[in-house]
C-alpha cells in the first residue's frame, strides 16, 4: 500500500498534486493540530466534525488539546459504515498538539479529506489523505509495500477566497458572519469610491493585498453606507478598506486612496504579533487589518452573570494588564497577558477589592513612541495605552495566544479574565479613551477615522488643522450623531459580547463639548438651528451623547465613570452633565488629603468635607457620595511611597530633560530626598503611608487604590513613566510578598474593616444624628486656618461607634475621647505604631497585651496622639 499526505485545496473527488517525498512512519501519521482549530472529515458515507474549539478556553492555563482520530475498524481494514470517534486530552504544553491518527489500515483507492476550517498557518490548509494500491503482479493487499511520502500544496489563490459577491446589507456596521457567508458595511459621508481589500495572513505580513472588490456605488451603497455580502468565506481571513475622495484640507477631507483602513467595527485588529517586537524592516506601523469573523468561535461563559454590585460598595482597583505580571517574580506561566492576571486574581481578591479598573486595553501601537532611550539603554514605548486605533478590539498583544486565530483566541483571553473574575466578585471597569486617537494631528498616520470621514470623525478648524483639547494632537468629534451613535455601540458590544461592568472615560469632558460645525446640525442632529451660535469645543450643558450613554437601555445600570476635565482648561468636578448615574475622578479629594495630611494649613475644612463624600461637590446637584470616585494617587503621577519621598520629580528616565509631567504634586519627602534616608524619616515615610490608606478607606464614596500602592510601589520619583515598559512600571511580587513594613498587610486590614463596617459606605451624606465633630476636647472642633486636627464619632450599626482622629501636625497631641456612660473605647489603629501594632486585628497574638498597654489613658477617657498620626477607636462594652 502507498500512502500519500497532501497539503492543499483539492478536494476528496480532485486528482492529487504531484508529491514532494518526505518520510512518514506507515504506523504513525502525525499532522500538527492547533488548539481549538476545527477539523473536518469527509468520508465516503458521510462528513463528521470534530470541533475542539468548544473545549474550555480555562484549559490553556493547564495546557493544550491533543486530539486522537480513532477510525473504527474492520477485518477489511478502515470501516466507513460508523461515523468516525474523536477523543481529547489535556497535556502541559501550550505550544501546540499533534492530533495521531491510530490503528488506520488504508484501503485500496480509498481517500480521506481534513479541513483546517481554523489553521494558525498563513493560507487554508487542506491535509489530504489518499491511499493508493500499489497492485503488483501476484501479491495480495495484505503484502503489497508500503510508500510514504508528503506533499505541499501553495496558498490559496484569491480567486478561491469567497464564492458569490452580493449586494449586503447596510446594517449592522463592520464585518458580521451571517448565514451562507458575511456581510460588510461601513459609512463614509465624502467617499467617492470604495473596494473590501482582503488578506491572507501571509499577505498581511508581506504588507500586500490578496484580493481587492471595488464596490458598485449604486449596487454597493445606501445612503452613505457602503456593504457588499460575501458567501462561503475561506477561514483565516482578514480584511480592511481602501477609500478615495477629495483630498481638500480647508474642507476637513483628507481620503488617501494608497491607505488600506481598519474598519471602525473591527472585533480583532491583527498587525505584529509579540509585544514590542517590531514589524518587517522594523517597522513600527505595518500594515494592520480587521479579523473576518466566522460562526464557529463560540465562547463558553459558564452561565456567567455581573455582581452587580451597588456602586456605594465598590473598592475599585486601577491596574495595568501586562504591568501587574510581567516582571519575572510574579511566577505565572504567561507574564504580561489577560491570563497572567488570571492566575493573580486571588491576590485582588485577598486584598479585598470587588472592582478592576483596567488601563486601556482597545488594541493600541506600543511602538508608537518607539526611539531609543540613552538614558535607560533601551527603546521607549506606548506603555500606558492612552492613543486607542481600535474601540472594539482587545489589544492582542496582550494575549498570551498573540494573533493566532486572526485574534479570535485573544477576544476569548479576554473573555476569560472577566469570567474568572467574576466568579470571585470582582467587577470590570474599562479606561476608555473617546477623546482622541492614535492617528495624531494633521501630520499623523492615517490608519482608520481619518480615512473614513476626518471630518466627522475629529474637530476641524476651518482651515483643516485639528483642534487639540486632549493634548495628544486631536479631538474626537464625539457629539457627531455619527460619532456618537459609534461610541455607544462600542459600549453596548463590550457590555452584551464582552460582559464588561462599566467604563471610565478619559478626559471625559471631551465628551460634552460642541461637535465640529461643518453644518450647524452637528450639534444636536437637527437642521433648524441656522441662527445658534455655539462655536466647535463649547461645553454643553446637555451634551448629546452623554444622554445617550445616560438614558440607553442596554447600558442602564452599568457603572459610568468619568475624568471630568481635559487639557483645555475644562474643569467639571462635581458639575459633570450626569442624568444622575454618572459619577467622578474625585480631583478635589486628591488635592485636599495630599495638602492636609502633609500638614498644610487651612485645610481642615476641606478635609473634613471630603471625609463626608464631597457634599460641597454633589449634594445639591442631587448626587450621593458613592458619585465620588476618591483616590490619592493613580497612574499618573507619583505612586503613594513617591507621595511622601519626593518634593520634586524625577522623570530623567524619560530622557527628556526632566521638563515632562506635572510639577505641582502636593507631595512631601518627609525631610530628606530620595530612597536612602535616615531611619527616624523612614518611620514618618511609614506613617504618612498609613494616614493616606486611612483617609481614603474611612472616607464616604467609592475609594480607589493604584496598583502597587498596597505594597508601597516606587517609581523612583517619576511622575509620568508613560513610556517605560520596565521594572518602573512592573508590579513587584517578591516585595509584595516580603512586605517589609506590614503596608501589604495594614492596606488588606483596613479595606476589610472598611466592609464590616455599615457607616463607611452610606448610601447618603451623613448627618448630625450620626457623625458628630471633635478636637482635642469633645464636641468642639477647630476649623481655623492654623488647625491640623481633624476628629471625629460615626455612629455604626456593626460596630456602635467609631472615633476617628487625624493629627497633620508636628507636634504630638494628648485627645480627650467623648464620654459614652457603660461602654469604653478601645485601640484599632494607631499608625505611629510598628507592625503589626498599628492595626490590632484579632490574629495579633499579644493583641490583649498591646492593649493593656492604653489602659491607663482609655481609662481617662484620654488618648496620645502622635505628630503625623491618625487613629481609629471602637466603642465596646465596659467589663
Amino acid at each position: 500500500m502507498a500512502l500519500r499526505v497532501g497539503f492543499g485545496a483539492c478536494s476528496a473527488a480532485a486528482p492529487l498534486p504531484t508529491p514532494l517525498p518526505v518520510a512518514v512512519p506507515a504506523d504513525r501519521l502525525s499532522f500538527p493540530v492547533p488548539f481549538y482549530h476545527c477539523l473536518q472529515f469527509a468520508l465516503p458515507g458521510g462528513r463528521f466534525l470534530i470541533n475542539p474549539r468548544k473545549q474550555d478556553l480555562s484549559k490553556r492555563l493547564a495546557g493544550s488539546c491533543q486530539c486522537k482520530l480513532v477510525f473504527p475498524m474492520n477485518d477489511s481494514g478502515l470501516n466507513l459504515s460508523k461515523p468516525v470517534e474523536a477523543t481529547a486530552r489535556l497535556f502541559n504544553s501550550f505550544a501546540g498538539a499533534s492530533g495521531t491518527v491510530q490503528r488506520v489500515k488504508f484501503l485500496p483507492k480509498c481517500s480521506v479529506n481534513t479541513e483546517y476550517l481554523r489553521s494558525r498557518t498563513s493560507f487554508n490548509r487542506r491535509v489530504n489523505l489518499q491511499c493508493l494500491a500499489s497492485n503488483a503482479a501476484g501479491t495480495s493487499t495484505a503484502s503489497r509495500s508500503s510508500e510514504n511520502v508528503v506533499c505541499l500544496n501553495p496558498p490559496v489563490g484569491e480567486e478561491s477566497l469567497s464564492g458569490e459577491l452580493q449586494k449586503g446589507s447596510p446594517l449592522p456596521f463592520g464585518a458580521t458572519a451571517m448565514d451562507g457567508g458575511v456581510n460588510f458595511s461601513v459609512h463614509s459621508n465624502g467617499a467617492t469610491a470604495v473596494s473590501l481589500c482582503l488578506f491572507t495572513e501571509l499577505d498581511l505580513q508581506k504588507g500586500q493585498v490578496t484580493k481587492e472588490i471595488p464596490l458598485d456605488p449604486i449596487f454597493n451603497r445606501t445612503g452613505n453606507v457602503w456593504h457588499i455580502f460575501l458567501s462561503e468565506v475561506v477561514p483565516n481571513l482578514l480584511y480592511g478598506y481602501r477609500v478615495n475622495g477629495p483630498l481638500a484640507l480647508e474642507e476637513g477631507h483628507r481620503y488617501n486612496p494608497r491607505a488600506i483602513l481598519v474598519d471602525l467595527y473591527a472585533k480583532a485588529v491583527i498587525s505584529r504579533g509579540k509585544y514590542g517586537e517590531l514589524g518587517a524592516d522594523g517597522n513600527c506601523w505595518p500594515q494592520m487589518a480587521g479579523m473576518v469573523p466566522g460562526f464557529e468561535d463560540e465562547f463558553d461563559w459558564e452561565g456567567d452573570l455581573p455582581p452587580r454590585h451597588q456602586q456605594k460598595d465598590l473598592v475599585i482597583y486601577e491596574m495595568h494588564v501586562r504591568g501587574f505580571t510581567q516582571h519575572s517574580s510574579s511566577k505565572v506561566v504567561y507574564p504580561g497577558t489577560y491570563l497572567g492576571l488570571v492566575e493573580k486574581l486571588g491576590h485582588l481578591k485577598e486584598l479585598g477589592v470587588n472592582a478592576i479598573e483596567l488601563m486601556p486595553i482597545h488594541e493600541f501601537n506600543e511602538l508608537e513612541y518607539y526611539a531609543y532611550n540613552p538614558v535607560m539603554g533601551d527603546h521607549k514605548k506606548n506603555f500606558w495605552g492612552y492613543s486607542t486605533i481600535n474601540y472594539f478590539s482587545p489589544m492582542t498583544r496582550y494575549a498570551a495566544s498573540g494573533i493566532e486565530n486572526c485574534g479570535c483566541e485573544a477576544i476569548n483571553e479576554f473573555k476569560l479574565l472577566v469570567r474568572e473574575a467574576h466568579k470571585l466578585g470582582i467587577e470590570v471597569l474599562m479606561d476608555v479613551v473617546f477623546n482622541h486617537t492614535a492617528e495624531g494631528n494633521e501630520m499623523g498616520p492615517t490608519i482608520s477615522f481619518r480615512g473614513f470621514d476626518n471630518h466627522v470623525y475629529y474637530m476641524i478648524a476651518p482651515k483643516g488643522e485639528f483642534y487639540n483639547y486632549s493634548g495628544c494632537g486631536n479631538t474626537f468629534n464625539c457629539n457627531h450623531p455619527i460619532v456618537r451613535h459609534f461610541i455607544v455601540d462600542c459600549l453596548r458590544y463590550w457590555v452584551t459580547e464582552m460582559h464588561v461592568d462599566g467604563f471610565r472615560f478619559d478626559l471625559a469632558s471631551i465628551l460634552t463639548r460642541a461637535s465640529s460645525l461643518w453644518d450647524r446640525g452637528n450639534v444636536f442632529g437637527r437642521t433648524d438651528m441656522a441662527e445658534d451660535n455655539l462655536t466647535t469645543g463649547t461645553p454643553l450643558s446637555e451634551p448629546p451623547l452623554i444622554d445617550m450613554i445616560s438614558n440607553d437601555p442596554v447600558l442602564r445600570g452599568i457603572k459610568l465613570i468619568a475624568e471630568a476635565w481635559d487639557t483645555g482648561g475644562l474643569y467639571q468636578v462635581g458639575s459633570f452633565p450626569h442624568w444622575g448615574v454618572w459619577s467622578e475622578w474625585n480631583g478635589q479629594f486628591r488635592d485636599t488629603v495630599r495638602s492636609f495630611i502633609k500638614g498644610t494649613n487651612g485645610m481642615v475644612g476641606s478635609f473634613a468635607s471630603c471625609l463626608c463624600g464631597s457634599p460641597h461637590l454633589y449634594q445639591e446637584g442631587g448626587r450621593k457620595p458613592w458619585h465620588s470616585v476618591n483616590f490619592i494617587t493613580a497612574h499618573d503621577g507619583f505612586t503613594l511611597a513617591d507621595l511622601v519621598s519626593y518634593n520634586q520629580k524625577h522623570n530623567n528616565a524619560n530622557g527628556e530633560g526632566n521638563i515632562d509631567g506635572e510639577s505641582h504634586n502636593s507631595s512631601w519627602n518627609c525631610g530628606e530626598e530620595g530612597e536612602l534616608v535616615s531611619l527616624p524619616v523612614q518611620r514618618l515615610r511609614q506613617r504618612q503611608l498609613r494616614n493616606f490608606v486611612l483617609a481614603l478607606m474611612i472616607s464616604q464614596g467609592v475609594p480607589m487604590i493604584t496598583m502597587g500602592d498596597e505594597y508601597g510601589h516606587t517609581k523612583g520619583g517619576n511622575n509620568n513613566s508613560y513610556c517605560h515598559d520596565n521594572a518602573i512600571n512592573y508590579f513587584r511580587w517578591d516585595k509584595e510578598k516580603a512586605d517589609p513594613h506590614g503596608l501589604k498587610r495594614f492596606t488588606d486590614l483596613i479595606i476589610d474593616f472598611r466592609r464590616q463596617s455599615e457607616a463607611l459606605g452610606l448610601e447618603d451624606f451623613p448627618t448630625a444624628e450620626r457623625l458628630q465633630w471633635h478636637g482635642t476636647s469633645p464636641n468642639i472642633p477647630d476649623w481655623s486656618e492654623t488647625s491640623r486636627f481633624v476628629a471625629f464619632t460615626l455612629v455604626d450599626a456593626k460596630k456602635k461607634e467609631l472615633y476617628i482622629a487625624f493629627n497633620a501636625s508636628h507636634e504630638p497631641v494628648m485627645v480627650s475621647l467623648p464620654d459614652r456612660p457603660g461602654f469604653k473605647w478601645q485601640p484599632v489603629i494607631d499608625t505611629s505604631k510598628i507592625p503589626p501594632y498599628d492595626f490590632l486585628s484579632e490574629d495579633v497574638s499579644d493583641r490583649v497585651t498591646a492593649i493593656a498597654q492604653y489602659k491607663h489613658f482609655l481609662n481617662t477617657n484620654t488618648y496620645p496622639m502622635l505628630s503625623y498620626t491618625s487613629i481609629i477607636l471602637v466603642l465596646v462594652l465596659e467589663d
